[in-house]
């Protein structure tokens, strides 16, 4: 009886979580409609991948690999205590994802129009106030089964301007989303100790026991099997140490996300008008780990400035801001295509600022999120939209 009970209240909470879901979409439809044809002018078609094959712009996409002695780093894990496992940060989780019953109305405004989320959570605004949303990755990026060990997890980034934090959340019930706080560090100059990120977190790949974000110094790399119990000023109870740094020859990659459809799987970058990937290394012995700092094959894209990026059967999708309502494009050798919405056929039917797209692929689910907004979407029902 236990069961059925459980059962009956989980069809219930889908029920009324598609009603919420489906209210919403009808009143973002609703407010659709009403935007004038000028808006719809502005919509900029980028048009079509062109590929880069000068050197001299491969080679400010370089990347120069910086890893941290195994001795200096075991050195430091002294110093801090052993390190615990994911396990043990997800049996900390102590705070809850609101359901979007719970969201407020500004919040519930973030979700994209078309193609509508088909699940939808809202942070606590309390435990988030001064900080502000970056990229998110997934259990699904680390593993092809979508797990590690036994639980499903979503890594939300988040910075302040004095540091940067990173939400693990226990995502194995996705009725209920549970997370705690990791701080992300990196070592001092002369390695004697750890100092916090300070510098935001614009993109976030979790790729086997290696977490690699990207800020404007370059591409830090932390391995997950690192994290150590300490008592952040951020709040956060735990904090997951640098291992190594990816040195860029030009500007730093904005954006981040993993690509599974290549041989090997590759890592996908964006900044400013280009689009480009790495390989990761097949070596036992480097996992995580890029297999050069070359790009592999490198596109210049009309669709300039930040926002999430993501690649995914030689298919790149890509999203572009607005006020209220961004673009999200898909981007191909011959053409470019976006969502429309509305009486007009605007463009603008994408979440207004999200830095990241990350695919899970054991479900098929595309993640990403908006200000205090985390949501999910299949994505074929974005290929959909775009056909």
């Amino acid at each position: 009886m236990t069961r059925t009970r459980g059962r009956h209240r989980r069809q219930k909470r889908g029920r009324a979580l598609r009603g919420v879901l489906a209210g919403t979409a009808l009143a973002l439809t609703a407010a659709a409609t009403m935007i004038s044809a000028s808006q719809a002018t502005v919509d900029d078609n980028p048009g079509e991948l062109k590929p880069l094959t000068s050197r001299a712009e491969l080679s400010t996409l370089r990347l120069s690999e910086d890893l941290v002695p195994e001795r200096s780093l075991d050195r430091l894990t002294t110093r801090l205590g052993r390190p615990v496992g994911v396990d043990t940060v997800l049996a900390d989780a102590d705070r809850t994802l609101r359901d979007p019953a719970d969201c407020t109305a500004a919040e519930r405004a973030a979700l994209p129009i078309t193609p509508e989320a088909t699940r939808a959570y809202c942070w606590d605004a309390a435990d988030t106030r001064g900080w502000r949303s970056g990229p998110v990755t997934t259990s699904g990026d680390a593993d092809d089964d979508g797990r590690w060990g036994e639980r499903r997890v979503l890594l939300s980034a988040w910075s302040d301007g004095t540091a940067s934090r990173v939400a693990f959340v226990d995502a194995t019930e996705l009725d209920r989303l549970r997370y705690t706080w990791v701080g992300l560090t990196v070592p001092t100059d002369d390695g004697s100790a750890y100092r916090p990120l300070r510098t935001a977190v614009s993109g976030m790949v979790w790729y086997q026991d290696k977490l690699l974000v990207t800020t404007r110094d370059g591409v830090y790399v932390h391995d997950m099997h690192r994290v150590q119990r300490a008592a952040g000023a951020d709040g956060s109870r735990f904090v997951l140490p640098a291992v190594g740094v990816y040195r860029p020859a030009g500007a730093s990659p904005v954006g981040l996300s993993l690509d599974r459809t290549t041989s090997p799987d590759s890592l996908v970058a964006r900044g400013g008008d280009r689009l480009w990937r790495y390989a990761f290394s097949a070596d036992p012995g480097r996992t995580g780990l890029l297999a050069t700092g070359r790009a592999t094959e490198a596109f210049r894209s009309g669709a300039d400035g930040p926002g999430g990026v993501l690649s995914h059967r030689s298919r790149w999708y890509v999203t572009q801001a607005g006020e209220e309502h961004g673009t999200l494009w898909r981007q191909g050798a011959s053409e470019a295509r976006a969502t429309y919405c509305g009486a007009h056929d605007s463009h603008r039917c994408w979440s207004g600022s999200t830095s990241s797209l990350s695919y899970w692929q054991e479900t098929g689910e595309v993640w990403s999120q908006s200000g205090r907004t985390l949501f999910a979407l299949p994505l074929s029902s974005i290929d959909r939209s775009l056909d």
